[in-house]
């Protein structure tokens, strides 16, 4: 038998499958003029996963040993593989997928296609620990750029219970019911968390260090709710148009255990108008981001 054809697929050779069969409407990239290629460019791509352009072609021509985990995981989410796929790229990367048990990150396709589809709504996904890890170029225009931020950034608990100053992936929010609302929700679905994954590493770290640093998280922790968190309104403070106030629904994702988090305002307000200003104020890309994983 001829050794090579026994031997599994690389991953260099998958990715760039992968990226050949996605169209740029499948991420939210707007094709324009024709295109000589098929599927995804490399730099649309290495964009989307927030990688380079330089790195990713030394995987995809098998040059780059070991990429890391934070790595392949972004590359998952930003091919819309699904879960099998996702698997077989971590053991062809000589990674061992996430097990079972863990908080996944990984977001499905259906649901990239969902968040591509719902710009201009500011649309945020997050863990069931409230790690943002995708977002529409509207949430980006509200919320400001996430790409650059660190894990513990991107977390919205961490974000809410300690300076923001800390966590530049959000800015200000608070429930316009009364601070506390939002303080004790986000604590009772996180609450919930880890119950449901009681050996997550990350879940378990997050509540202690919120438990240490803040008194007011202990003193809600302490409390033993435990329930989803929902809908509300949202009041958030821009720097380009001050104040803007939101209607916020947070949506499960059956199977993925994944949050959306979407904003919406009601056409015809002066809410709608601040909107559509910081909207039209971002010149970046139309696609939406991925954030990658420090786990």
């Amino acid at each position: 038998m001829n050794s090579r054809s026994s031997r599994p697929t690389d991953a260099g050779t998958l990715i760039r499958a992968w990226r050949e069969r996605l169209s740029p409407e499948d991420v939210g990239i707007d094709a324009g003029v024709r295109r000589r290629v098929q599927g995804l460019r490399g730099e649309e791509l290495a964009q989307l996963a927030g990688i380079s352009v330089d790195y990713l072609i030394r995987l995809e021509q098998s040059r780059a040993d070991h990429p890391s985990p934070l790595v392949v995981s972004a590359l998952a989410r930003a091919l819309l593989l699904d879960r099998g796929e996702r698997d077989l790229l971590f053991r062809s990367a000589s990674l061992l997928p996430p097990a079972d048990g863990m908080i996944n990150e990984h977001v499905p396709p259906g649901v990239h296609r969902l968040v591509s589809r719902l710009d201009p709504f500011p649309v945020g996904v997050f863990t069931a620990h409230w790690q943002l890890v995708t977002w529409t170029p509207a949430w980006r225009a509200l919320h400001g750029d996430a790409s650059g931020a660190t894990a513990a950034q991107r977390n919205l608990v961490r974000a809410v219970f300690l300076d923001w100053s800390e966590v530049p992936a959000f800015r200000a929010v608070r429930s316009v019911a009364g601070r506390s609302e939002l303080h004790r929700a986000l604590v009772a679905d996180l609450r919930l968390a880890e119950a449901t994954y009681p050996d997550d590493s990350a879940v378990a770290g997050l509540v202690l260090e919120l438990r240490a640093r803040s008194e007011l998280f202990e003193r809600l922790w302490s409390t033993g709710a435990a329930a989803p968190h929902v809908s509300d309104t949202k009041a958030i403070d821009h720097p380009a148009v001050g104040e803007i106030v939101l209607d916020c629904d947070v949506m499960h994702v059956p199977g993925a255990d994944l949050r959306l988090v979407v904003y919406s305002v009601a056409n015809g307000t002066p809410d709608a108008e601040k909107l559509e200003l910081i909207r039209l104020a971002d010149p970046r890309p139309t696609a939406p981001l991925v954030a990658t994983s420090d786990r």
